[in-house]
């Protein structure tokens, strides 16, 4: 299951990608799929039709996981 994160990129704006696994800490790299803007823009300074871009740890500052639409806990109040 791949996994949606947002990658912050020193002097960078953020990148939205597909990860397949969370990184462990011996990894050098982050491997990213399908990589945008969060508004799903293309990356300017990576040609159109990339599918995956390697960035090493030292130009990444953090890394969030988002959650999906099926991981939300749906949280409801019935009124009776």
């Amino acid at each position: 299951m791949a996994h949606v994160v947002l990658i912050h990129i020193l002097n960078e704006e953020s990148v939205v990608g597909e990860m397949e696994n969370i990184p462990d800490p011996t990894d050098q790299v982050l491997i990213i799929s399908n990589p945008r803007y969060r508004d799903g823009r293309d990356v300017t300074y990576i040609l159109p039709e990339t599918k995956t871009v390697i960035y090493p740890w030292t130009r990444v500052h953090c890394v969030e996981v988002l959650t999906g639409e099926a991981e939300e806990e749906v949280i409801s109040f019935i009124r009776e």
